[in-house]
């Protein structure tokens, strides 16, 4: 157990940050990331055993974060518009961005869903498009062409951003 145990340690501490990121990047809420990579965590080193057999154990944790901030995320959009309705806000402030992270997160809102994940796999997640491919179960093609409109997309985003603040 002692092996296994050092196995997982050595393996979240290696991997956890860039998982947050990459979640981060994918939902703009960084309170969410970092609570969806957490259980993505904990359900891999309940089942380490089988999660350290496989041949990439960090990708099994990328997806789970990854749908369990999709699924939070989609939950959270239903409250809001909830409260909306009523007359209140769940809105809390954490702490002034930086205005390129709020143009940055704000265009990445703006991509479809799949674009957006095709995106920040690739660019904030830093994995092939094969490896995009195999872990959204979507044809290397489609990815090709998510990145090339993803691309297109936050690039007419961030200069209209640009050039209402430039």
């Amino acid at each position: 157990m002692q092996g296994t145990e050092a196995d997982f340690d050595a393996f979240y501490r290696g991997t956890a940050r860039r998982v947050v990121h990459l979640v981060y990047a994918s939902t703009g809420d960084l309170t969410l990331a970092q609570d969806c990579t957490q259980e993505a965590y904990a359900r891999a080193w309940q089942q380490w055993p089988t999660v350290h057999a496989y041949d990439d154990p960090l990708s099994w944790v990328r997806t789970v974060a990854r749908r369990l901030a999709i699924s939070a995320w989609r939950k959270q959009g239903s409250q809001e518009r909830a409260y909306e309705r009523h007359g209140e806000s769940t809105s809390t402030a954490t702490g002034p961005p930086t205005e390129d992270r709020v143009a940055v997160v704000a265009a990445l809102r703006t991509l479809p869903d799949p674009v957006r994940e095709a995106v920040t796999l690739h660019y904030i997640g830093d994995l092939s498009i094969e490896q995009i491919a195999h872990e959204t179960n979507t044809p290397a093609g489609t990815v090709k062409a998510r990145l090339h409109r993803g691309r297109a997309q936050l690039a007419a985003a961030l200069r209209h951003e640009e050039s209402h603040h430039g």
